[in-house]
C-alpha cells in the first residue's frame, strides 16, 4: 500500500523506496527520506500528543506569521495547531504519489473562530516523488467579505552540521533582520551561512533557491505563489528557551522557509489562492 494511516499519522511511500509522514496534527509533513535518509529535522523534544505545533517538518503558517496585536490568535496562526482532515489519495502512479487535507473554519475550537472570524476552506496537498517532494496550500475565502492573511511553509531541514550548510539565491535581496529589531538591510554575500541566531525575512525572492549541506548533498527549493523566504536557526540561548528543542540541536538543523510574511495577502470574497514549493534532493 503506498499510503495507510495510523494513529493519526499518514505514510506515503513511493517505488523508489523515497516516504514521507504527515502528522493529521496540523497537517505537518514529520518526515522525508530519499535513499534512506531523512531529509527534514524534528526536535527529539517534540510534542506529538496534539497539545501544541510540532517542533520541526514543515508546519503550515496561517493567517498570521508571528504575533499580531489586533488579532487573537496563537503565534503563528491555527493551522498547525488544529487537527485536519485526510481526504485521500489523489493520485498513485510510478512517478509520485500525491494525497490530500482539507481544514474549514466549522472545524476550528470556537475560541480561533472568535479569533478570525471568516469563512474558508484550506486545501493541503503532499506529493512525493522518487527524489522530491511538492507541498502545495490552497485557500477560498467562503466569506463574503476580503480578507488579509499571511502563509507560510515553515520547513526544518536536518543538517548533519549546520557550520557546512549554505543558502544560494538569496544576494542582493532586501531583508529584515528580527534579531536586531527589525531594521532592513541588503544581503551582499554570494551564499548566506550560519554562524550564529539568525532570522531574516527575505523579501520579493526569486522562485528558485538550493541548500546546500556540505559535500554531502543540496536540496532545491522552488517556491510558486509566495513572495518572501524567511531563514532561522535559534543558536544557543533561544534554542536553551524553548522546552520542545534540545539545547544543542541548533547544530542540526536549518529552516528557509517559503512564504508571504512581509505585506499581507488580500483575498476577496469567493476567491482562491493557491502558493506552494517543491524540494527536490540534487
Amino acid at each position: 500500500m503506498p499510503v495507510e494511516e495510523k494513529n493519526k499519522v499518514i505514510y506515503i511511500s513511493h517505488p523508489s523506496g523515497s516516504t514521507a509522514e504527515v502528522a493529521l496534527y496540523g497537517a505537518t509533513v514529520t518526515s522525508w527520506k530519499v535513499a534512506g535518509i531523512e531529509r527534514l529535522f524534528v526536535s527529539k523534544e517534540a510534542i506529538r500528543d496534539g497539545s501544541k505545533a510540532i517542533r520541526g517538518g514543515i508546519p503550515l503558517v496561517f493567517p498570521i506569521f508571528g504575533t499580531k496585536e489586533n488579532i487573537q490568535l496563537p503565534q503563528h496562526g491555527f493551522a498547525r495547531n488544529s487537527y485536519w482532515e485526510f481526504v485521500g489519495v489523489i493520485h498513485d502512479n510510478n512517478e509520485e504519489v500525491s494525497v490530500r487535507f482539507t481544514l474549514k473554519d466549522t472545524q476550528l475550537e470556537s475560541k480561533l473562530r472568535n479569533g478570525w472570524p471568516y469563512s474558508f476552506r484550506l486545501t493541503y496537498t503532499v506529493t512525493l516523488g522518487e527524489k522530491s517532494i511538492n507541498t502545495v496550500l490552497g485557500l477560498k475565502n467562503e466569506d463574503e467579505d476580503t480578507f488579509e492573511f499571511n502563509t507560510l511553509l515553515h520547513t526544518y531541514f536536518n543538517a548533519p552540521n549546520i557550520a557546512d550548510v549554505t543558502v544560494d539565491g538569496l544576494k542582493s535581496l532586501n531583508f529584515i533582520d528580527k534579531v536586531a529589531n527589525g531594521i532592513k538591510e541588503l544581503e551582499t554575500r554570494d551564499q548566506v551561512t550560519i554562524h550564529s541566531e539568525v532570522d531574516r525575512i527575505y523579501c520579493n525572492v526569486p522562485n528558485h533557491l538550493q541548500v546546500n549541506f556540505g559535500k554531502d548533498y543540496s536540496i532545491s527549493i522552488e517556491k510558486t505563489g509566495l513572495k518572501d523566504t524567511v531563514v532561522w536557526n535559534p543558536w544557543i540561548e533561544k534554542s536553551k528557551a524553548m522546552g520542545d528543542f534540545d539545547n544543542e540541536e541548533y547544530h542540526n538543523m536549518i529552516c528557509v522557509e517559503v512564504g508571504s510574511v512581509a505585506d499581507w495577502v488580500k483575498l476577496g470574497g469567493g476567491e482562491s489562492w493557491t502558493g506552494g514549493q517543491t524540494l527536490c534532493v540534487l
